[in-house]
């Protein structure tokens, strides 16, 4: 990836581990969730409803905190993969968003 292609999400210290944040990146809603060290970001809308995913504010994770949960209708997407597991939207996936992590910080490259 370009480094002169990425732009500033956010500082690595504001997605904890086991935790989701969401993002408006230049007009564009993004979330990431942290787990197990490893950083995922997607955009934020169900590929279902085309709506935003969160429950409030920066809740983008089930009570398990090991899934992706739409507040709108449940259906539930893996971290790793974004795809959804169970719910209307069954075998469609979130859309990623690559990034980099560089010195303690996450970085996007959006088209």
């Amino acid at each position: 990836m370009n480094p002169s292609a990425l732009s500033f999400l956010c500082a690595l210290g504001e997605l904890p581990d086991g935790a989701s944040r969401g993002f408006d990146h230049h007009g564009n809603k993004l979330f990431g969730v942290r787990q197990g060290g490893n950083i995922y970001v997607y955009r934020n809308v169900c590929p279902h409803a085309a709506i935003p995913l969160e429950w409030h504010e920066h809740q983008f994770l089930d009570d398990s905190g090991t899934l992706i949960q739409c507040a709108n209708h449940g259906a539930l997407f893996a971290i790793h993969t974004g795809q959804c597991v169970a719910g209307p939207c069954l075998g469609r996936n979130l859309q990623p968003v690559a990034h980099q992590i560089i010195n303690n910080e996450v970085w996007v490259a959006l088209p």
